[in-house]
């Protein structure tokens, strides 16, 4: 009895090794790669990262003025928790219409964020850019960060979407 149960539990555990083979096999090497960026991405600070911008988010929900900042906050928050296989793009691209976010009003939203909290942000994130692209494994974190930098000093308006669209 004590066999057919070692035997049952190799049996299915080679099930399961060459169920995973399949699964690398079906999914293409660039797919593969973003999920381990992503892995490692939130292990060594993009949970963090998300949690911060999040935090910031709830801080501007609180205040009402800030609900628009807020959104943003929450958007941002989402791509810096797994930014790899996404961009930042104008919901006008994905839409072709206007909308108060990517209208005169986003403008001077921008602007505003900009002026107190943008600025700061994206100068945070370009200095983690250039000390990740110090080191040759670091240097996709850092293009990471530049992706976040540019959405920092304007994101009123934006949208993440996959790469691969």
């Amino acid at each position: 009895m004590a066999v057919g149960s070692w035997q049952l539990a190799v049996g299915s555990w080679q099930l399961a090794v060459v169920a995973w083979r399949y699964i690398l096999i079906a999914v293409n090497k660039e797919t593969y790669m973003r999920v381990i960026g992503n892995i490692f991405w939130f292990i060594l600070g993009g949970f963090l990262m998300g949690v911060g911008w999040w935090l910031v988010g709830t801080i501007a929900f609180i205040t009402i003025v800030g609900i628009p900042w807020g959104r943003a906050c929450f958007v941002i928050g989402k791509f810096a928790f797994f930014p790899f296989g996404k961009e930042a793009v104008s919901r006008k691209e994905i839409t072709q219409h206007d909308d108060i976010g990517t209208s005169s009003l986003g403008t001077v939203g921008n602007v505003i964020w900009f002026i107190f909290a943008g600025l700061w942000l994206a100068i945070g994130h370009m200095i983690s850019a250039i000390l990740c692209f110090i080191t040759i494994l670091g240097i996709p974190f850092g293009i990471q960060h530049y992706k976040l930098a540019l959405i920092s000093l304007a994101p009123i308006g934006k949208t993440i979407v996959p790469i691969d669209r």
